[in-house]
């Protein structure tokens, strides 16, 4: 018979099998948050992060292992970054008519989430690395990390604030914006995606169809806006 300790460890030396455990953690994960009926608490992503977590602290898996494995999710978030021009074409005709509100929007929320980040920690004594880490949370993840860099952050630290950030904002959003009684879900959706980039418009998307697209367009330029906003920031600040 199979000692199953052994088992493990010839499969822990197999590339795929870190990238099967991820994609398995949010399958269950969305099922999960399914059978809660979409719970804004029941985000997939948390529940997933929780799932791998648990399976990495119970085989003693250092992290630096399961990412090799994994990295090919990690590869991809490039391409779907990009992929984001697609919301912005198809619906074109739609931003035109609120083109300059979209932007004043972008122009504030933009700022907003850089430099509110980095006021209330400086203002709690936050200082270095930590602090300009948090300038691109707002951002989507490829971004983020580049701009983290490049401005003197840590960029895994960064990585860790943009998740959480999206987290947040995918919990937060509908209550909040129900309690605010916005009812425009072009509106919805752009302060979603401008706030919470990925996970804030993948919950965006199960929510309302156009609430996902102008997510999906407020991430996008988001993005594009803190890549050139934080090192202008910063640069001015510190």
């Amino acid at each position: 018979m199979t000692d199953p300790f052994e088992l493990w460890s010839y499969l822990a030396e197999e590339p795929l099998l870190w990238l099967t455990v991820t994609l398995a953690a949010y399958v269950i994960a969305d099922r999960i948050a399914e059978a809660l009926r979409r719970h804004p608490l029941a985000n997939p992503v948390l529940i997933a992060i929780i799932l791998i977590a648990l399976v990495l602290t119970i085989s003693s898996t250092p992290f630096e292992a399961y990412f090799e494995g994994a990295q090919f999710v990690h590869f991809m978030l490039g391409p779907a970054t990009v992929a984001l021009a697609l919301p912005l074409y198809d619906n074109l005709g739609r931003v035109r008519k609120t083109l300059l509100p979209m932007l004043a929007a972008l122009l504030a929320g933009a700022v907003t989430a850089i430099g509110s980040a980095l006021g209330i920690a400086y203002a709690l004594g936050v200082r270095g690395e930590a602090l300009l880490s948090l300038a691109p949370k707002s951002a989507t993840a490829p971004v983020a990390l580049g701009v983290s860099q490049a401005i003197g952050g840590e960029p895994t630290l960064t990585a860790v604030l943009v998740i959480l950030t999206g987290i947040t904002g995918a919990i937060v959003a509908t209550p909040l914006l129900n309690a605010l009684r916005i009812t425009d879900w072009r509106a919805r959706g752009f302060a979603v995606g401008l706030a919470a980039h990925g996970i804030g418009t993948a919950h965006a998307f199960r929510v309302n169809s156009t609430a996902g697209a102008f997510a999906g367009i407020g991430m996008g330029l988001n993005a594009m806006l803190t890549a050139l906003l934080a090192p202008l920031v910063v640069g001015a600040l510190f």
